[in-house]
């Protein structure tokens, strides 16, 4: 596969974080648009990294974060019922300030997780991501475990990435030993990019959610935000920049602008491993 396609299908993978403590996300909203998880990867491993910086408006002073998700992702030749199996460990890192107060930082939760990806045919994809987050002694992040779905559908023909993302996360226990609440979240991140030889452009835009619980006392939370995003191949190394900006929210006490920077790097690829293979469909 060229280095273009093999670079773009890698950005394929996720940013998976943790969220500050007041949210319920372990999944950082909004940290796979651009992206086209539901696609496989050539068998290979992977190093993406995607940074963003956000402030969200409050007066008298915003809170701003920083979220930095080093991830490594191996697609191996195992075949899953004609599906790709992708194995992630990821290790995000964090820093944030609370309306103006000085900043903490420290490691997020680590996400282990397995993926299955197949080529449905027609250039659509579909795949299954099941994962946990571990527990984390950081203070600033949510600490519980976490275990973690997504379901993922892209189409990828012509130059075009059109992809949804499903991320979905249980929480094992949903109170911290400090007494925190964590609801169980349901996030959507949106996609549809065009490239244009080197270079992808198109709007992207995401949205998430507290789900129901049965604490009357908290107050769910949830956003939908919009932006674009530019990227451009240098081939092997794909880059890739988006701005995010909250149109909608609740219980966040203001709108967030975000800046994204996510950068994919094939560290190795098996150039003579077969590309996965469409599921078998029987006519009866």
């Amino acid at each position: 596969m060229q280095a273009t396609k093999v670079t773009a299908v890698a950005a394929s993978i996720f940013g998976l974080a943790a969220a500050p403590a007041t949210a319920g996300s372990s999944a950082q909203p909004g940290q796979t648009v651009g992206q086209a998880p539901g696609a496989p990867l050539p068998v290979g491993l992977y190093f993406i990294d995607t940074s963003s910086f956000g402030s969200r408006d409050i007066a008298p002073r915003g809170t701003d974060s920083n979220v930095n998700l080093p991830s490594f992702i191996w697609a191996t030749p195992a075949d899953i019922v004609g599906g790709r199996l992708q194995f992630v460990v990821l290790q995000p890192i964090t820093a944030s300030s609370t309306r103006g107060a000085a900043y903490q930082s420290g490691f997020g939760q680590t996400l282990l997780a397995a993926q299955v990806a197949w080529k449905l045919g027609h250039d659509l994809n579909f795949s299954y991501l099941l994962g946990a987050y571990l527990p984390s002694d950081t203070k600033i992040v949510i600490q519980n475990p976490v275990l973690h779905q997504r379901f993922a559908i892209t189409y990828n023909g012509d130059g075009w990435n059109l992809t949804g993302n499903v991320l979905y996360g249980t929480f094992f226990d949903t109170r911290s030993a400090t007494g925190t609440y964590y609801p169980d979240f349901l996030n959507l991140d949106l996609t549809a990019t065009k490239h244009f030889g080197k270079w992808e452009v198109g709007p992207v835009a995401f949205g998430s959610t507290d789900l129901p619980t049965g604490d009357p006392s908290y107050a769910r939370q949830g956003q939908v935000a919009v932006g674009a995003l530019v990227g451009y191949n240098f081939g092997p190394v794909n880059l890739q920049a988006y701005v995010t900006r909250d149109v909608i929210q609740r219980n966040y006490a203001g709108l967030e602008t975000r800046g994204w920077l996510r950068v994919t790097v094939p560290i190795y690829q098996d150039k003579d491993a077969p590309p996965a293979a469409s599921p078998v469909i029987r006519k009866f």
